[in-house]
C-alpha cells in the first residue's frame, strides 16, 4: 500500500517532492522520484512495504525505458499473471513484485491489463512512445485517485492534501460538492471538495496525451446486477458462495509482513475469521475489535466469541466520549475531504491499535452492500405499499404524528429508522435510498442554503443508478444504489482514510471479482427473501459458525454520537453560514430530546472543523 502522485506540465522537482511528501503516511517505508528526461513529466511515490520488500521500489520502469508506474494497493493475482507474462516472453527483473505485473501487462496487453487484474488499485503509468498518461482505478473503488486539467497542468494524487500543493493547483471549494456532502453525507465522485478537481470513478480508466484536450475517462467495468435462475439447489448455491469467500480470503493473505483481521463480531467479519484461521501461515491468526460504554453500539462480546472459537490472538479496546473529543479534531485534520460517517472515529481507533501488530488486515467491507444487510432493506415492501395506498399530501401530517414519539439515541432505534423511512417516502422513490440516508432531506438543504435546491443537480449520481436500470426490482435497484453508490464513496472511503492514517493496509475479501460476479447473478430473493437478509450468505456460513452468531441481529458498525452531542461532549453552537437559523435550531432540538439531527450535526461539526469560519463564510458568498 502506497501514495501516489505527478504532474505533467508547469513544476519543478521539488513541487513534486512536497506533493510525495504530503503522502508520507501512506507510505512510511520509502520515496522514490522520477522525471522523464525528455519531457516535464514528473511521478513521486511512497511506499509501505508489503510485498518483495527489497525488490518493489517505486517509480518503476521497464527495462528499455518506455513505461514508468507508480502503484497504490495489491494484485493479489500477480504470481499467476506473472507466470503467463513469462510464457509470453515478457522478462521480469524483480522476485515477486507485482508492480512489475503492471509494467510488463501493459507491455503486452495495453489498456485491456485491468480487467485481467484481481485486486485494489490506484496507478499511473507513463507511456514515453507515446506520450500518454494511462490512470486506473479498481472496480469498487477501494483506493482514491484524484486529478486535476487546468492551465496547462495535468496532476494527479492519492490525497487532496498532496494535489493542493502544486504552485497550480486551484483549491476553491465547490459550492455543489458542499451541498452534495449535506445531502449524502459524502461527495460522490466525480466531483470533490475543489471545484477543479475530479475524482477517478471506481472501474474506470483515464488517458491523456501529453499537451493534449481533456482526459478522457471510460469504465473498464461496472457492477451490474443480471439475476437469472441459476438451476442449482439452495445447498448446492451455498457451498459455492462458501467456497468463493474462502478463495478470496485466502488470496488476501499474500504479504511479506504480519496480518490480521479486524473482528467487529458481525456476520461478515466473523466469516472471514473462520477462513482466514485456516489458511494463515503464522499462527494463532491475529484479531482486533473496538467496543462502547454504551451496550446498544457495543459489539465487542461478539467478537470475544468468534475469537475464542478460532483460538485467535484477540486485541480489544474501548472508545469513551472522553477519548472521542480527543480524536475526533485530529481525525478531523487528516482527512482532505468531509466524510460524515460517525464511525470514522471508531474505526480510526480500531485502525490505530491494530496497526501496532500487524502491518495488513482483512475487512468485512461489501458485504452489507453485496447480500442487502441494512436495514432499508427491510422497509422496502411496507414503503412500496405505503406509497401506493396513501395519497402524498398526508404523508406531511403522519410524519407530524411520528415526530412526536421520544427520541432515543440507541444505535439503531425504532423512532429514528421510523422517521427516516418516513422521511423519505415523502419523495418519488428515486429518492428513496439517499434520503433515507442523508443527513440532510432536501426541504431541510433548501433551508440551510437559503435559497431553492434543484434535486436533479444534487442527487444525480444517485437518480442516474436508479433510472439506468428500470427492469430490476426494487431490491435489486437498491442494491445497486447501496454498491455502486455508497459504498464505493461512503464506506471504503472510510476505511482507506482511518486506515492509511496509521499506515495500515486494509483489505476486502467480499469485493473479489469472482464473488462479485456470482453474486450479481443471484436472484434478490437469496439476498433479502422477505424476511432475511443476507440470506444465501447465512445458509453458507451456519457450515462454520454457530447459528446465534449468524443468525444475530445486526448492530452496525457506529457510535453513540447521537448522546455525545446531547450531553455537549461534542461542542457544537453557532450557525454554518452567516444568517443561517437552521443550524442552531438543530442543536437547540436535540439537546432538548425533541428531534434526532445526529447525522446533520456530525457532518456540520466535521466540515467546520475541516474548512473553518473564514472558508465557509466565503462559501455563503
Amino acid at each position: 500500500m502506497c501514495g501516489i502522485c505527478g504532474f505533467a506540465g508547469p513544476g519543478t522537482r521539488d513541487d513534486l517532492l512536497r506533493m510525495t511528501r504530503a503522502l508520507a503516511l501512506r507510505g512510511p517505508d520509502g520515496e522514490g522520484l522520477w522525471q522523464a528526461p525528455d519531457e516535464p513529466v514528473f511521478l513521486g511515490h511512497r511506499r509501505l512495504s508489503v510485498i518483495d520488500l527489497s525488490g518493489g521500489a517505486q517509480p518503476m520502469e521497464d527495462a528499455d525505458g518506455r513505461v514508468a508506474v507508480v502503484f497504490n494497493g495489491e494484485i493479489y493475482n500477480h504470481a499467476e499473471l506473472r507466470a503467463e507474462l513469462t510464457a509470453r516472453g515478457r522478462r521480469f527483473v524483480t522476485d515477486h513484485s507485482d508492480t512489475e505485473v503492471l509494467v510488463q501487462g501493459y507491455l503486452e496487453w495495453g489498456e485491456d491489463l485491468c480487467r485481467r487484474l484481481n485486486g485494489m488499485w490506484a496507478f499511473a503509468l507513463y507511456d514515453r512512445k507515446q506520450r500518454r498518461f494511462f490512470l486506473s482505478r479498481d472496480r469498487f473503488g477501494e483506493k482514491p485517485l484524484f486529478y486535476t486539467h487546468h492551465q496547462g497542468l495535468f496532476a494527479f494524487a492519492s490525497e487532496l492534501s498532496a494535489l493542493s500543493l502544486h504552485p497550480l493547483a486551484d483549491t476553491t471549494v465547490s459550492p455543489l460538492s458542499v451541498k452534495k456532502y449535506f445531502a449524502h453525507g459524502f461527495i460522490p465522485a466525480p466531483h470533490s471538495l475543489y471545484a477543479r478537481v475530479r475524482k477517478l470513478p471506481p472501474g474506470c480508466s483515464l488517458t491523456w496525451d501529453l499537451g493534449g484536450a481533456a482526459p478522457s475517462v471510460r469504465p473498464y467495468w461496472e457492477f451490474v446486477i443480471e439475476p437469472s435462475e441459476p438451476g442449482k439447489t439452495d445447498n448446492e448455491l451455498a457451498e459455492e458462495l462458501s467456497g468463493l469467500l474462502e478463495t478470496a480470503v485466502r488470496r488476501r493473505l499474500m504479504s511479506d509482513v504480519p496480518i490480521g483481521v479486524l473482528l467487529s463480531g458481525g456476520l461478515d467479519s466473523s466469516s472471514i475469521t473462520a477462513f482466514a484461521s485456516q489458511h494463515i501461515q503464522t499462527k494463532p491468526l491475529k484479531t482486533f475489535s473496538i467496543g462502547f460504554a454504551d451496550k446498544s453500539f457495543d459489539e465487542s462480546p461478539w467478537a470475544a466469541r468468534v475469537a475464542g472459537l478460532f483460538a485467535t490472538s484477540h486485541h480489544h479496546a474501548e472508545l469513551s466520549m472522553d477519548q472521542a473529543r480527543g480524536i475526533l479534531p485530529q481525525i478531523a485534520r487528516g482527512l482532505d475531504e468531509p466524510m460524515g460517517d460517525s464511525s470514522l472515529a471508531p474505526t480510526w481507533l480500531l485502525c490505530q491499535e491494530t496497526r501496532k501488530r500487524v502491518t495488513v488486515a482483512l475487512g468485512g467491507d461489501g458485504g452489507d452492500e453485496l447480500f442487502a444487510g441494512y436495514d432499508p432493506f427491510r422497509a422496502l415492501l411496507a414503503a412500496r405499499a405505503w406509497a401506493a395506498i396513501v395519497p402524498r399530501p398526508m404523508h406531511r401530517a403522519v410524519r407530524v404524528l411520528a415526530g412526536l414519539l421520544p427520541v432515543s439515541h440507541a444505535n439503531i432505534s425504532l423512532d429514528f429508522a421510523l422517521k427516516r423511512t418516513l422521511r423519505g417516502l415523502s419523495y418519488p422513490p428515486r429518492l428513496w435510498n439517499p434520503v433515507w440516508m442523508g443527513p440532510l432531506e432536501p426541504a431541510e438543504l433548501s433551508e440551510l442554503f437559503r435559497e431553492p435546491v434543484d434535486l436533479e443537480e444534487i442527487y444525480e449520481e444517485a437518480i442516474a443508478l436508479w433510472d439506468a436500470h428500470p427492469g430490476l426490482s426494487l431490491v435489486d435497484r437498491t442494491l445497486m444504489f447501496f454498491t455502486r453508490f455508497y459504498l464505493a464513496d461512503g464506506i471504503l472511503v472510510k476505511t482507506d482514510r482511518a486506515s492509511m492514517m496509521h499506515s495500515l493496509e486494509v483489505r476486502s475479501p467480499f469485493l473479489d471479482p469472482d464473488l462479485a460476479e456470482f453474486v450479481r447473478r443471484l436472484p434478490s430473493r437469496y439476498k433479502f427473501n422477505g424476511r432475511t437478509t443476507k440470506a444465501l450468505l447465512k445458509t453458507a456460513m451456519e457450515q462454520h459458525l454457530p447459528r446465534d452468531v449468524v443468525r444475530r441481529k445486526k448492530k452496525g458498525f457506529g457510535m453513540p454520537v447521537g448522546q455525545w452531542f446531547a450531553k455537549d461532549g461534542i461542542p457544537l453552537s453557532g450557525g454554518l453560514w452567516p444568517g443561517d437559523v437552521f443550524t442552531p435550531r438543530a442543536v437547540e432540538q436535540h439537546r432538548a430530546g425533541k428531534a434526532d439531527h445526529r447525522l446533520f450535526l456530525y457532518n456540520a461539526w466535521l466540515l467546520r472543523q475541516m474548512l473553518g469560519e473564514e472558508k465557509l463564510e466565503g462559501l455563503a458568498g
